[in-house]
């Protein structure tokens, strides 16, 4: 089969083996699948994976010998394969299992490929009404999702979200659901343009922003995203951590705790919520797509997504 492999090297693969599904996992034949932030970072040295990159995905089930009702349909699917038996699945956690592999992130193969293997729990069935070009977002809107699963955001709090990134203007868009007086914040007068014609306030980074905040979001991807969150929230605020990228910050610890605000990391988040969302049009991905690529032009659309002011880059397996 096809396959982007990272080894240090970002390669194109066209005759890397065809994955086996081992018991309690479907082959799920790959239609399409976004590069997101998180692959650019692996690819800069993040984490230190080697494999086959990618997380987010629209598929088909090709096989699933313990779920044959699957074969044949349309899914998207979690990317946390979990052990469910330790300490830390137990108590409901296992997004954060110990023993877990993550989808083209660590220990396990990812999406840009022809075909990949992931558990058969982790899969879910898109709705007809959701177009594969609107169910890859599924992943990262779950992301934007995980914000208020976590942290209860009122409509009376006031919040900054910082980034105007694929993922910040997605948890703008799942933030203005609660009704809370929100400002979007960026660098890209044509991404916030995005945000504004949904009734989104926005401005431009360096501005001045008033302080005090209730919440706080870091979407930026960038190690200068920490400070400027929080100079932003107000004495016990929240704020949340959405960035993940290759490089270390400075903490300055002793304002967080004389300030006693809740710093939040947010990561994975629920995909029926996400779904649903995509479903009724509560949430505009179209906007967020800049190209499309075939599987076999993948290193060509990794340079194009990495690109300045380029938002979701997609790859095709037709």
């Amino acid at each position: 089969m096809r396959a982007l492999y990272f080894d240090g090297t970002l390669q194109y693969r066209p005759d890397a083996p065809d994955p086996t599904p081992p018991p309690g996992e479907a082959l799920i034949r790959t239609r399409l699948i976004g590069i997101c932030n998180t692959d650019l970072e692996i690819v800069r040295g993040y984490l230190g994976f080697e494999g086959i990159l990618g997380h987010e995905f629209v598929g088909v089930v090709a096989r699933a010998d313990d779920a044959p009702e699957l074969v044949g349909q349309r899914v998207v699917g979690e990317i946390n394969a979990y052990c469910g038996q330790c300490p830390t699945c137990r108590r409901g956690d296992p997004t954060h299992c110990p023993h877990r592999t993550t989808l083209g992130i660590y220990r396990r193969d990812g999406t840009m490929a022809d075909y990949f293997t992931l558990p058969t729990n982790l899969l879910y069935p898109v709705p007809a009404a959701i177009p594969d070009e609107w169910a890859v977002f599924t992943e990262p809107l779950a992301a934007a999702c995980e914000i208020t699963d976590r942290v209860h955001v009122r409509p009376t709090d006031r919040v900054v979200v910082l980034g105007d990134g694929k993922l910040g203007l997605l948890v703008a868009q799942v933030l203005q659901l609660t009704g809370c007086d929100l400002l979007a914040v960026g660098r890209h007068p044509e991404k916030l343009a995005i945000l504004e014609r949904r009734g989104i306030r926005t401005q431009i980074a360096g501005e001045k922003i008033e302080p005090g905040a209730d919440v706080v979001v870091e979407a930026t991807g960038s190690p200068d995203g920490f400070a400027a969150a929080r100079a932003l929230v107000r004495p016990r605020g929240t704020l949340v951590l959405k960035s993940t990228f290759h490089g270390d910050v400075t903490l300055a610890l002793s304002a967080v705790v004389v300030d006693e605000v809740t710093i939040v990391g947010s990561r994975c988040g629920p995909f029926s919520p996400a779904l649903r969302l995509l479903e009724q049009q509560l949430v505009d991905v179209e906007p967020l797509i800049h190209e499309a690529f075939s599987l076999a032009d993948g290193l060509t659309a990794f340079e194009r997504a990495a690109a300045p002011g380029v938002l979701k880059v997609l790859l095709s397996t037709d």
